[in-house]
């Protein structure tokens, strides 16, 4: 049987720790394709922690995708921590996928609210959900607000 490949979007902003960005991305990589999922997102090094955080980043994403749109049967949005809603937003419009997209966003740790581990990641949502609801792009939401990926 075929895996179904997921296009995979991780997003940061710069005044959020880098390190969940980092470490969100490799983890969710991991539980996917232990999951029986094909992953698909540029490499790494392509962008700063490996992330989406600017229209140039969003650029470099949606190139990516519409070089494997023929593969990609969905998308997955990441949010480690808050996230840049714009440049999430700028990579699915430019991709011009027409496939469905789930937003996820990462639980606070109650035992690790300082400005190391904070990810804020529930305000991001909020952000990225209301962009693609501007925009008229349809995503399916999970269904708490945030979530590890564990559940």
């Amino acid at each position: 049987m075929k895996k179904t490949t997921i296009g995979l979007i991780a997003g940061t902003r710069g005044f959020f720790p880098a390190s969940l960005a980092e470490s969100g991305r490799k983890d969710i990589i991991t539980k996917l394709e232990n999951s029986g999922f094909n992953v698909l997102i540029p490499a790494e090094d392509a962008t700063a922690y490996g992330a989406v955080e600017s229209l140039a980043d969003a650029k470099l994403y949606a190139r990516f995708f519409k070089d494997h749109d023929e593969e990609i049967q969905g998308i997955v949005v990441t949010l480690p921590n808050f996230g840049d809603e714009i440049g999430i937003v700028e990579t699915l419009e430019r991709s011009k996928l027409e496939v469905p997209v789930l937003v996820h966003a990462w639980d606070d740790r109650t035992d690790k609210m300082d400005m190391a581990h904070r990810r804020d990641a529930f305000c991001g949502k909020l952000s990225v959900c209301n962009n693609l609801y501007q925009r008229s792009i349809p995503f399916t939401n999970t269904t708490l607000h945030t979530c590890s990926i564990d559940s």
